[in-house]
């Protein structure tokens, strides 16, 4: 867990989150609601998927990003267990 909540304290890893909790998206149509590098937003997706918070899917020569629900469930867990 402690990884996740390190990635969740960076804004721009928050607003990728948001991005995904509407639909899967390209790292392409990720990078482009941002004003960074691609490499920067590739470093901000590896490191949310490193976590466990977002997944990856290959179709063909794309990658798909997702949230991955189950990761979210345990956080949601976590706080709870914290803050009862």
């Amino acid at each position: 867990m402690k990884n996740a909540w390190g990635a969740l304290s960076d804004d721009t890893r928050r607003e990728i989150l948001s991005l995904l909790k509407n639909r899967p998206h390209t790292a392409g149509e990720i990078s482009d609601q941002f004003e960074l590098s691609p490499a920067t937003v590739s470093h901000h997706l590896s490191v949310l998927k490193g976590c466990g918070l977002i997944k990856c899917e290959r179709r063909a020569q794309t990658l798909i990003y997702s949230i991955n629900p189950p990761a979210f469930h345990a956080l949601a867990k976590e706080l709870t267990r914290i803050y009862s």
